[in-house]
């Protein structure tokens, strides 16, 4: 998951973090980061902690861009703002590394809210203002139209959407999300004389004995549901703030106004029915055709809901490494063999301890990468277990590290960083090209296994995607629904997405599984990108085999435009196709289709 980022011109992008204060610095893996550029606007002591020494930087960047006569002058001024956009990022992003690393730390939480309570509302209303200097500025005009193009337009998206009654209910949404990640990084379970976390319990999922992963499971359900009523209370105060915020700002539905506030300029929501009705038609049939294939190997009458992440052979769990360092130097040999630059890139971050990745009590769940803005370095947390999907999970989230690194040059704050749809481009397809390395993990059986299991699991990836989308669909265009109602929506998509899967005896767990997809409480709308990207970095992966040092190039070159280019452009960059209708999904499923094929004859991944 790559960190969000607004990608808005002069905004800090809070509250995703950097510069350290006191109470947090002993709380992040990595020290003190020196700024990638030396500082030419801010003082090189300047800390961005309080608003009385933040204010005076934006009076000054106001009063320079009044003296600006000349296109130069203007670029210039345009480089003093990233540089401070920068440093407000960093600032935010290291206090919400802080406190996801540590979500039962209290210095942490207080430094976090602090920044999101009293810092950042300010910051809106100053960005505001800054983003309307720039479209008023009669230098504008005279810039590179197509070096500007993508600035003009995310400047011009700030200012209409902008109103100042939306910066409470945008706080208030940020702590309720800081609520929710502190409620499910607590919940732990008594297990064989242990408390264990939730994700520390999935690992048994994978076990041979099944009445171990019924047991198990069903411990885990039984968790979540004690916090069921807490947690659907935490999702009406989210609801309700953002039913207000879209009606603020002159929409009928959150629905449309999110679509816009993500900057969708090259889809609308009929693309995003159009995805669903896609995997409905070309992805569903395959999923079926799994679910088939599992319960027959297995000899079940039934798929039970415990009986998805075993081996359905009954080989015992892939155990890809013990202790999270060597699942680091294993990947580290992954980027050697692949390509020098990203492994010297991964390589640069072990060295500054830009990585926190094992699994414990009081940890935020998920994993993402946060780019340090001012240090122009990427960070990455995730929750290792010493399971297969973590190796996916660190190749993901190097993707984004490399995507981070890629853009390093670029001056424009807001243009280092991509639209999601391609961020997870570059994430998604660093796990399928990573895929032909597996034997740095795994015996060359155990790495055939690997790999096909990772492309069953896109194929069953794509359906839970379209539920997740089409659940918010419907979530923000029918805002004045019960809980009932909301649960019994979930309950319909799972029949049109679920598959062959029996839930009997589990009617609450199932309604209530969309709990535990945290982009629903944290992201909205943010899940659409998946399924979109990882039809990219299929496209991505076809294109290696093919060509294997060319799509490197592509890949890339890509990573390097940032997000200075629109989203097609991005796309065509990394030899892809910006489409996701049923003429683009029907050939990649295909595909898969054949390469599964061939890994069961026991030819080798590629």
């Amino acid at each position: 998951m790559a960190r969000l980022k607004k990608r808005f011109p002069f905004a800090g992008n809070a509250p995703y973090v950097c510069r350290r204060i006191k109470t947090t610095m002993t709380l992040l893996p990595f020290g003190n980061l020196p700024p990638h550029r030396a500082r030419t606007f801010l003082p090189a002591k300047a800390r961005m902690t309080q608003w009385a020494a933040i204010e005076p930087h934006f009076d000054r960047l106001e009063s320079e861009a009044a003296a600006c006569t000349t296109p130069k002058d203007f670029e210039r001024w345009l480089h003093h703002s990233s540089e401070l956009a920068s440093a407000l990022d960093e600032e935010g992003s290291g206090r919400y590394i802080a406190m996801t690393c540590h979500t039962d730390h209290p210095d942490a939480k207080k430094a976090y809210l602090h920044f999101v309570e009293t810092i950042e509302p300010k910051l809106k209303e100053r960005q505001f203002r800054l983003a309307k200097v720039f479209l008023a500025h009669q230098q504008r005009a005279k810039l590179p139209g197509r070096r500007y193009e993508v600035l003009n337009r995310d400047t011009e998206l700030l200012v209409e959407l902008f109103r100042p009654q939306n910066i409470p209910l945008e706080t208030q949404e940020t702590k309720l999300g800081q609520q929710y990640q502190e409620l499910i990084g607590a919940l732990t379970v008594r297990f064989r004389g242990e408390e264990k976390t939730l994700v520390q319990m999935g690992v048994y999922q994978q076990e041979t004995d099944r009445s171990l992963r019924h047991t198990t499971w069903e411990a885990v359900c039984r968790r979540r549901l004690k916090e069921a009523t807490r947690i659907d209370s935490l999702f009406d105060k989210l609801l309700s703030r953002r039913v207000r915020m879209a009606r603020n700002a002159g929409y009928s539905n959150y629905r449309d106004y999110m679509h816009r506030a993500k900057g969708r300029f090259d889809y609308r929501p009929e693309d995003c029915f159009e995805f669903h009705r896609a995997v409905e038609t070309e992805v569903m049939p395959l999923v079926r055709q799994l679910h088939a294939a599992r319960r027959s190997q297995m000899g079940l009458k039934a798929l039970r809901p415990w009986d998805l992440a075993v081996d359905p052979l009954g080989r015992p769990p892939l155990k890809p490494f013990v202790e999270t360092d060597e699942m680091v130097r294993r990947t580290q040999r992954i980027f050697d063999r692949m390509d020098g630059e990203l492994a010297s890139g991964f390589r640069g971050m072990k060295r500054l301890k830009l990585l926190d990745l094992a699994n414990r009590k009081g940890k935020a769940p998920g994993g993402y990468q946060s780019c340090l803005a001012e240090s122009r370095l990427p960070f990455i947390f995730m929750n290792a277990v010493g399971m297969q999907r973590d190796v996916e999970t660190l190749l993901h989230e190097a993707g984004h590290a490399f995507h981070s690194l890629a853009a390093q040059e670029e001056d424009l704050h807001s243009y280092r960083s991509a639209p999601l749809e391609f961020c997870e481009v570059a994430s998604m397809s660093m796990e399928l090209l990573g895929n032909a390395h597996l034997d740095e993990f795994y015996t060359p059986p155990d790495a055939a296994r690997a790999c096909q299991t990772h492309l069953e699991n896109i194929i069953l990836l794509l359906p839970w995607v379209a539920m997740v989308d089409a659940f918010q669909h419907w979530l923000y265009t029918h805002p004045e629904h019960t809980r009932a109602e909301r649960d019994g929506a979930w309950l319909k998509l799972m029949e049109r997405f679920g598959g062959e899967v029996d839930w009997s005896g589990y009617h609450d767990a199932k309604r209530k599984s969309w709990h535990r997809q945290l982009h629903i409480f944290l992201c909205p709308f943010y899940y659409i990108e998946y399924g979109i990207a990882q039809l990219g970095a299929l496209q991505v992966w076809a294109n290696s085999q093919r060509d294997l040092p060319k799509a490197l190039r592509q890949y890339k070159d890509a990573l390097s435009l940032g997000g200075s280019r629109p989203l097609p452009e991005l796309f065509a960059k990394a030899g892809c196709r910006f489409r996701f209708d049923a003429r683009t999904v029907k050939p990649l499923m295909a595909m898969v289709k054949r390469q599964l094929a061939r890994m069961a004859n026991g030819t080798p991944v590629r």
